[in-house]
């Protein structure tokens, strides 16, 4: 069972153009809604292809119609792309779309605090400050933009290349960002003192910040990552070629005493590392989830999501088929295959329990414990697919 209750889930979609707040601990069970709904359903005839159709259409509308949200957010007129929550007091989310703007607004009620203007390009990339002081918006032209969120004025801005990510610093006002260059750039804000960290000339294309605060590791393109130094501004390890990736990285994460990263590419391959001496620990491979047919299906099935459980000696890695799987670290084995109808894009992990968040292509949030492998809930309302969300 869930050891954090009352913890509410904030996601987003790219049809109608909303966020959504959904309280985990109100929404009942789908398969119990969907056994109520259809008690009083007459069944069609087996032979009357109409009713049949008829029948088809109601069952699409009804469960377009399931809303587990306790509040939607629908001032975006375009793709929802980002969403942060504020960590001090998680009652402000800050959202950016394919509309070009980004908003501040409170999720207790769904009130606008203010807008982020000024952006040319959809916004990509959304986050608040560690105290959340801070608001940082930034599109894919590259223009990034802070803001104070107490008086809602912008204090500072510049502009890179294409922009793949952003970052805070966990305890410092400082900005990190990369770009499609293959620069990493760290800002003081708002004074705008500023250093970057060149890459193997292609995409910066994930970031990470260690616990420690003193180093981030950065994925690129080309498969190799980088761990920099941001005092010194040197690369302390490398890892490419055999011991790296054979594609572009596409997520990472580090467990909560930043001795650990697990990285995720496109080449379908999870790897684990120490950042103490760079070395290679294991790889969790899309072939351990489920034989594949082919070759070229095997190479498709891209890692989209990783991230590591706070209790247990677990990692979850989301694959583009739709596995979400859940290794063991200490036998470096399979311990659970969570299969979805659909492609995963994101999931996250509680903060002290073991269940795990994902959700999908479909529009649907699920929930699962990791012990057990089992869902433990699903939560519905979109009509297309999330492309993030956050747990508070």
């Amino acid at each position: 069972m869930m050891e954090n209750p009352e913890e509410d889930l904030l996601q987003l979609h790219n049809d109608e153009e909303i966020i959504e707040v959904i309280d985990l601990s109100d929404a009942e069970p789908t398969a119990e809604d969907l056994a109520e709904e259809l008690e009083d359903v007459d069944v069609a005839d087996a032979g009357n292809e109409d009713d049949e159709d008829d029948d088809d259409d109601d069952d699409e509308e009804m469960e377009s119609q399931q809303d587990d949200s306790e509040l939607t957010f629908s001032k975006h007129t375009g793709s929802v792309f980002c969403v942060s929550l504020d960590p001090v007091s998680n009652t402000l989310a800050v959202t950016g779309g394919e509309d070009d703007r980004a908003f501040v607004w409170s999720v207790c009620d769904g009130e606008l605090l203010f807008e982020c203007t000024g952006h040319k390009d959809s916004v990509t990339c959304v986050s608040f400050s560690w105290d959340s002081r801070l608001v940082a918006s930034g599109d894919m032209s590259g223009l990034i933009k802070v803001w104070n969120v107490e008086n809602k004025q912008e204090i500072w801005s510049f502009e890179v290349g294409d922009l793949e990510w952003l970052e805070w610093h966990s305890c410092a006002p400082v900005l990190l960002a990369g770009s499609a260059d293959g620069n990493v750039w760290m800002w003081k804000i708002p004074s705008g003192e500023c250093k970057t960290f060149p890459g193997p000339s292609c995409q910066s294309t994930s970031g990470k910040i260690l616990p420690d605060g003193k180093r981030v590791i950065v994925g690129y393109e080309d498969g190799s990552l980088r761990l920099w130094d941001l005092k010194q501004g040197n690369a302390l390890c490398v890892i490419k070629g055999p011991d790296g990736h054979q594609g572009p990285l596409t997520a990472l994460a580090c467990n909560k005493e930043g001795t650990l990263v697990l990285t995720g590419s496109v080449d379908g391959q999870a790897k684990l590392i120490n950042t103490s001496t760079g070395k290679v620990l294991c790889s969790f491979s899309s072939e351990n989830t489920e034989a594949k047919d082919s070759m070229q299906e095997q190479e498709s099935n891209s890692v989209e999501s990783v991230g590591f459980c706070n209790v247990l000696p677990l990692v979850a890695v989301a694959y583009l088929d739709g596995t979400l799987a859940i290794y063991d670290m200490n036998s470096q084995s399979l311990r659970h295959r969570c299969k979805h109808e659909v492609g995963l894009v994101h999931l996250q992990w509680e903060e002290a329990s073991a269940v795990v968040s994902t959700c999908n292509l479909a529009g649907v949030v699920t929930l699962w414990d990791a012990r057990s492998g089992m869902l433990m809930s699903e939560y519905r309302g979109h009509t297309a697919e999330i492309l993030d969300f956050v747990l508070n």
